[in-house]
C-alpha cells in the first residue's frame, strides 16, 4: 500500500515538475531569452522513447533502449568534443 502511495505521488511530482519546465521554455522562446534550438534538443529522448516503443511494445524495453541509447550518445558526444579540444579543429 505505502510503494504504491509513493510511486504515484513521485510520478505525479514528476509529471507537475516536467509541465512547469515546458511551460518555463514556451515562456523563454517567446521572450527572446532562449532559442528555439537548444530548448528542442530536450525533445530528444522523448522522440528516442517513442520509436523505440513504436519498434519494440513494451515500455520497459523501450525504458532500457532509451537510456542505452542516450548513454551512447553521451559517450561519443564526450570523446569528440575531448578529440576537438585536443586537436583544436
Amino acid at each position: 500500500m505505502f510503494d504504491s502511495l509513493a510511486i504515484g505521488l513521485t510520478l505525479g511530482l514528476i509529471v507537475v515538475g516536467v509541465i512547469f519546465i515546458l511551460i518555463s521554455g514556451v515562456r523563454n522562446i517567446i521572450n527572446g531569452k532562449s532559442d528555439f534550438k537548444r530548448v528542442s534538443v530536450m525533445l530528444v529522448p522523448v522522440v528516442v522513447f517513442g520509436a523505440s516503443y513504436a519498434t519494440m511494445g513494451s515500455i520497459d524495453q523501450a525504458g532500457v533502449a532509451t537510456v542505452v541509447f542516450m548513454v551512447a550518445v553521451m559517450m561519443i558526444s564526450i570523446v569528440v568534443t575531448g578529440t576537438r579540444g585536443t586537436i583544436k579543429f
